[in-house]
């Protein structure tokens, strides 16, 4: 029988594949509003059907086959259209509209390897020191790489009760050892906004962490705050923001262009994709200076945002090219609750440019690695090995040349912040001794810590950056087997005292904690600052192509 069945899969599959993807399509334009005709290609595919459903010579299953065989086909599209099943579903959408339990990460299967994508701010995984790149190996000592695990199994392992424990056999590119981590599940954070707070008394600085249902209310509750505050400039940070949905990008750029500035279009198939957004004039910070923070994890959204802003010369877009994801995709919920996100569009930024990278149908493996392939090419350190399409030029409102084709390339280059780093470095953090020792510190001080009613109270509070670094030292000695090496200790000092103060006002006063001191040390939003003292935040500015700073 199981020879049977499986000569009937391997002969059938095709066949049944094509008839369901073509149900499909028909389920969609029959409950979801096109009004687009096929003619008689459904009538033979419902001949075909009532053949094989009645004189084939087994019975078979064919609700399972297609639950099979629609990823699969999917697959063959482009790298962000996906089919999600039924009971995926919930789990899919809560990172954008809900809360849950869980590690806190997002994550994808790359070569059947989980690897994670994004680390949620302010989650179980941060604290305990994953990083986005972690391959995960091993859960609970049970290998899951390349043991071909979906994501339902996935994320129902990964999810749990919040207090319960799950360990994690994690490979890191530079770690030639597998590392272990035990990460206590918890309530994940489902805010859009990481920290909004004064930088100096003139400039707010506004981290967005994802583009969700909540995220312009939240955005727009933040800034107004900031500009009581006395905020004649913004700083939106925008680094690591993946995207998500396009309307809050929209209405934040509306806030600060003035009216009929174009804000995105988009182009598909179907005339309802068609169209094209502007500015409606009601925004009330069109007068504001501006600086968007990005770098090569920004997509979508986050795209969509500093598109809109450079290329109506509105602001100063600042750090690395970003991902380059120029495709629109429309969640259609299917009759038994499961959802296809179809790439329906591309969208256009106001010059007319689509800043989607190259991909193959059906081939995302290269796609999947091309980040790493910056990195790899020494893109986040140098500009110069950026190469453009040519073919692809564009030029912005004010008439400065940009690209098409491949991301966001920012006014102002800001590479990769390197100083510091040695092995020892790389040692402790790899280890998650810098989250450890934080948290020891933290929850050794905390009815000290209730007085800090702010980051420099806080940070009275410390120790000498000297006593840190001693006390650290001997703690990864005696809780992580890493013996200290002060030549390489000594190389590293200002990083990791700088991080440890910074994971201390995590733990005592929340992520926006975490902001305040980390970015006292970020060359970018040292740069930003910069850029604000010197009033060349509005345009017309002379700015040299790609400029280093």
């Amino acid at each position: 029988m199981n020879k049977t069945f499986s000569r009937i899969t391997s002969v059938w599959m095709p066949l049944i594949m094509a008839i369901m993807l073509a149900l499909g399509i028909w389920i969609g334009a029959t409950f979801f509003g096109s009004k687009r005709s096929y003619g008689p290609v459904y009538d033979k595919i419902a001949a075909i059907m009532e053949l094989v459903r009645n004189e084939y010579v087994d019975e078979i299953s064919t609700d399972s086959i297609l639950e099979a065989s629609i990823p699969e086909i999917i697959a063959k599209l482009d790298p962000h259209s996906s089919y999600i099943k039924a009971e995926d579903l919930q789990a899919v959408n809560e990172d954008l509209d809900g809360s849950f339990s869980g590690i806190g990460i997002s994550f994808n299967m790359l070569t059947d390897t989980i690897t994670v994508l994004e680390i949620i701010s302010g989650g179980p995984s941060e604290k305990a020191g994953l990083l986005a790149g972690d391959r995960i190996i091993s859960i609970n000592d049970t290998t899951v790489a390349g043991q071909k695990w979906t994501n339902e199994r996935v994320i129902k392992t990964l999810r749990g009760t919040k207090g319960s424990k799950v360990k994690l056999g994690i490979s890191r590119d530079n770690s030639p050892k597998m590392l272990t981590y035990e990460v206590t599940r918890g309530d994940i954070p489902v805010t859009s906004i990481d920290a909004a707070y004064m930088t100096d008394p003139k400039t707010g600085y506004i981290k967005v962490n994802k583009f969700a249902r909540n995220t312009f209310s939240e955005f727009l509750n933040s800034i107004v705050e900031l500009r009581g505050k006395g905020a004649k400039g913004f700083i939106i940070d925008l680094r690591g923001n993946g995207g998500g949905f396009m309307e809050p990008a929209v209405m934040m750029a509306n806030e600060f262009l003035p009216e009929g500035s174009s804000i995105v279009a988009t182009h598909g198939r179907l005339d309802e994709m068609e169209g094209e957004i502007t500015a409606d004039g009601t925004g009330a910070f069109q007068e504001a200076e501006l600086i968007v923070l990005l770098d090569e994890f920004s997509a979508s959204a986050s795209e969509i945002f500093a598109g809109a802003i450079q290329d109506n010369d509105r602001g100063l877009i600042l750090g690395r090219r970003s991902f380059g994801k120029g495709l629109v995709q429309r969640q259609i919920d299917l009759p038994d609750a499961s959802a296809l996100r179809l790439t329906t569009a591309r969208y256009y930024t106001p010059s007319g440019r689509c800043i989607q990278k190259p991909y193959t149908l059906g081939s995302n493996t290269a796609y999947s690695m091309e980040i790493i392939d910056r990195f790899r090419h020494g893109e986040d350190f140098n500009p110069d090995s950026i190469k453009f399409d040519s073919s692809q030029t564009y030029t912005t409102l004010g008439g400065r040349t940009v690209y098409g084709g491949g991301g966001i390339m920012p006014d102002i280059y800001v590479p990769t912040d390197t100083t510091g780093i040695s092995s020892y470095y790389i040692d402790v953090l790899n280890a998650g001794l810098l989250q450890k020792y934080a948290f020891k510190y933290a929850d050794s001080h905390r009815r000290e810590h209730q007085n800090a009613k702010n980051v420099n109270s806080l940070l009275a509070m410390l120790p000498s950056d000297e006593a840190i670094i001693q006390d650290f030292a001997f703690y990864a000695r005696d809780n992580g087997a890493i013996a200290p090496r002060w030549y390489y200790i000594n190389i590293s000092r200002d990083l990791i005292v700088s991080q440890i103060k910074a994971l201390i006002a995590r733990d005592v006063l929340g992520t926006s904690g975490y902001y305040e001191v980390i970015n006292r040390y970020d060359n970018a939003v040292k740069q930003a600052l910069k850029q604000f003292s010197s009033h060349t935040t509005k345009f017309p500015v002379t700015i040299d192509k790609f400029s280093k700073k």
